[in-house]
C-alpha cells in the first residue's frame, strides 16, 4: 500500500470513528431528553425520545464503537466456554444504554396501564441483563395486570428471595395486590357461572 492509499485509509478510519461517536453522542442526547420529560411527567414525549435513541444505537457496530473510543474488543470465546460466554456476554456502552433505555420506557408504559408494552420493553431491557430487578419487577407487575398470575407471582418470588428494604416491601405489597386481584375475578367468574348454570335450570324447565 503506497502512502497517499494509507493516509486515505487512515482518514477514512477517523471520519468513520467521529460518525460513530457522533451517533453515540445523539443517541445519549434523546435519551437526557427522555429522562427529563419521564421527570416532567410527559410520558409521550420521553417514549418519542426513547424510540429516537434506540433508531441511533441499533445502527452502531459495537466492535467499531469500542475501537472508535480507544478501548479494547472482546476476544470470542474459546469454545469450551461458549456456552457460558452466552450468558455473560461483556457488556458494550450501547448495551448499558439500551438496557437503562427499555427499562425506563417500561416505567413509562407503566404508567400509561399499556401492559403489552410493559412486558415488551422490560424483556428488551433483560434481554440485555436478565438480573434487571427493576424490568422483573414491572414485567411481573404487567403479567399480573394481563391475567398471568402464575407468571407474576414466580417472578416476584424470586425477587422477593435476596430483596432487600425497600424493595423486598414492594415486592411483597404487590404480590398481595394480585393475590387480591386473582381471589377477586375467580369470585366474578364463579358468579357469572352460577347465573349462567342457572339460566340453564330455568329454561329446561320451561320445556
Amino acid at each position: 500500500m503506497s502512502e497517499s492509499e494509507a493516509a486515505s485509509t487512515s482518514a477514512s478510519q477517523l471520519a468513520a470513528s467521529g460518525d460513530i461517536l457522533e451517533k453515540l453522542n445523539t443517541a445519549k442526547r434523546f435519551k437526557e431528553d427522555g429522562d427529563k420529560a419521564f421527570q416532567e411527567s410527559d410520558v409521550k414525549t420521553a417514549l418519542r425520545a426513547y424510540h429516537q435513541a434506540i433508531l441511533y444505537l441499533k445502527g452502531l457496530d459495537k466492535n467499531a464503537l469500542q475501537k472508535a473510543l480507544g478501548q479494547p474488543i472482546p476476544p470470542p470465546p474459546p469454545i469450551e466456554a461458549v456456552d457460558q460466554a452466552a450468558q455473560e456476554k461483556p457488556r458494550t456502552e450501547i448495551d448499558v444504554l439500551l438496557e437503562k433505555i427499555y427499562s425506563n420506557m417500561s416505567q413509562c408504559h407503566v404508567t400509561n396501564s399499556n401492559w403489552e408494552r410493559v412486558i415488551e420493553t422490560a424483556n428488551g431491557a433483560l434481554a440485555i441483563n436478565p438480573k434487571n430487578r427493576k424490568a422483573l419487577f414491572r414485567k411481573a407487575k404487567a403479567y399480573g395486570e394481563t391475567g398471568w398470575f402464575e407468571k407474576a407471582e414466580t417472578i416476584l418470588q424470586d425477587l422477593i428471595k435476596d430483596a432487600v428494604s425497600p424493595e423486598k416491601e414492594a415486592c411483597e405489597a404487590e404480590l398481595q395486590r394480585l393475590f387480591a386481584m386473582d381471589k377477586e375475578r375467580e369470585k366474578s367468574h364463579n358468579k357469572k357461572m352460577k347465573g349462567f348454570l342457572n339460566k340453564g335450570r330455568i329454561s329446561l324447565g320451561e320445556d
